[in-house]
């Protein structure tokens, strides 16, 4: 053998191709024409044994602008938060190490356990009944509760706030083109949703009103009256998309009448890495729970009594009979699902609102210490979580690069996704920043901007 990690011989080739026919490997691609096939040579490096390859992969690594070397007010999505040594201790155990949740519980009983718990955590965060085991990432879930809506019954009208995150909304459009779904977004008028505009285009044809809270640009929305709004018409439904940290503080969606409530469970024992993995979740009423999308972990008793957990109420169309199904997705995140259950138990209910508050606490600080800098100024005056926006005199994109070479990750250019807010920048400030940081930051900020 050539390689002892790779232990097919050359009999066992000669073998394989025998047995299927082919005389030779090149013989395998025989159906692709010779003119599209790649006749160069890869530009890769030349092969490097296991030390050269490593320190090769450092220093590629080290070329990354990571948050352990930079300080970051980068969140939009996607945000750097204390994470409890436990969790990845919990999660690299061999019995958890998984993507998926299990099929069978008789081997199974600590991990559908624990995707259990996590049901339960989310259902206390969010106010609502029945949460599933999680979904790919908070984008799929909103759009999984759109198609949901849908799916009750006649009305194809999806009404969305331009407040919800550019990601899902794109992710909403994609979903809307193969179901046939009408999708209508209303504006933003002074950092939230234009709740006049929303009320106009709320018909019959209505299946569902969606909004983010607190929202994209960092701002809460007023659940109060888009409930009334979205149950104005027969059969409407809310759907509330928000971060399960600000839910250790702010009055949960449940509390407002919400009838799905979805988002991304990041905050929570997950690194931001850059941008993923991430981990949906999914919260209904009771009365949706049939047609939740994706597993649900349930707790019953075996003959004698004893307490287990089993997957249940999952459509058997969603594996064999997909042409049926309410939803596609039959799967999970279950890995990242534990992290951030783990997460949320050593944090404990007590911790999880003190961390929400330090997030509170310390944003309305940058905000008025970014907002004494010549040339910046706050660009609504709204409530919010842990970001905000600023107007800046100069192109986000500009300043965003002379802040790197200072070691600091500036906030996202919303100029990307709202035409209107060219020059705008929006910061997020978590329990990890410091006072000094954040100090530095605005020196930084008004040298670059004045300087």
């Amino acid at each position: 053998m050539k390689f002892r990690y790779l232990p097919m011989t050359e009999e066992d080739k000669r073998q394989m191709l025998k047995d299927i026919g082919v005389s030779s490997v090149e013989e395998l691609f025989s159906d692709i024409p010779e003119q599209v096939r790649f006749k160069g040579k890869m530009n890769l490096p030349k092969p490097m044994d296991e030390t050269a390859l490593t320190k090769h992969m450092m220093r590629l690594a080290e070329q990354n602008a990571h948050q352990l070397k930079y300080t970051s007010f980068l969140g939009a999505g996607t945000y750097e938060h204390y994470i409890p040594a436990v969790v990845n201790h919990v999660i690299s155990r061999s019995e958890f190490y998984t993507a998926y949740t299990p099929y069978q519980p008789e081997i199974s009983q600590g991990e559908l356990q624990a995707v259990f718990e996590f049901q339960t955590m989310i259902c206390e965060l969010t106010g609502m009944d029945v949460a599933n085991s999680s979904m790919y990432d908070g984008p799929t879930a909103l759009a999984e509760a759109a198609a949901m809506a849908f799916g009750l019954g006649k009305a194809n009208k999806i009404v969305i706030s331009r407040g919800v995150h550019p990601e899902s909304r794109h992710i909403l459009h994609t979903y809307a083109t193969g179901l046939g779904m009408e999708i209508v977004e209303i504006g933003v008028v002074n950092g939230v949703t234009d709740l006049d505009e929303m009320a106009k285009q709320v018909d019959e044809n209505t299946a569902a009103v969606i909004v983010q809270h607190p929202n994209f640009l960092g701002y809460l929305e007023d659940l109060a009256r888009v409930e009334s709004i979205a149950h104005s018409v027969k059969k409407g439904l809310m759907v509330v998309s928000s971060n399960p940290l600000a839910l250790g503080i702010l009055e949960p969606p449940g509390k407002y009448g919400a009838d799905v409530v979805v988002g991304d469970v990041q905050p929570f024992g997950i690194p931001s890495s850059f941008g993923g993995p991430h981990c949906g979740y999914f919260a209904v009423t009771k009365s949706l729970m049939r047609k939740i999308p994706g597993r649900l972990v349930g707790q019953t008793t075996d003959e004698e009594g004893r307490r287990g957990f089993v997957l249940t109420l999952q459509a058997r169309e969603q594996h064999i009979r997909r042409e049926k199904a309410t939803s596609n997705i039959c799967s999970n995140q279950a890995l990242n699902a534990i992290a951030a259950a783990v997460a949320m138990s050593a944090l404990g209910k007590k911790g999880v609102q003190e961390m929400a508050l330090l997030n509170i606490q310390k944003a309305q600080y940058a905000k008025r210490k970014l907002s004494e800098v010549d040339g910046v100024e706050p660009a609504f005056d709204q409530p919010f979580f842990n970001e905000f926006v600023l107007k800046l005199s100069r192109p986000v994109s500009e300043v965003n690069t002379k802040l790197l070479e200072h070691g600091i990750i500036g906030g996202y250019d919303l100029g990307r996704d709202y035409p209107g807010l060219a020059n705008h920048m929006l910061v997020a400030v978590t329990e990890i920043r410091t006072r000094e940081e954040i100090d530095q930051f605005a020196a930084v900020l008004g040298g670059i901007i004045n300087g």
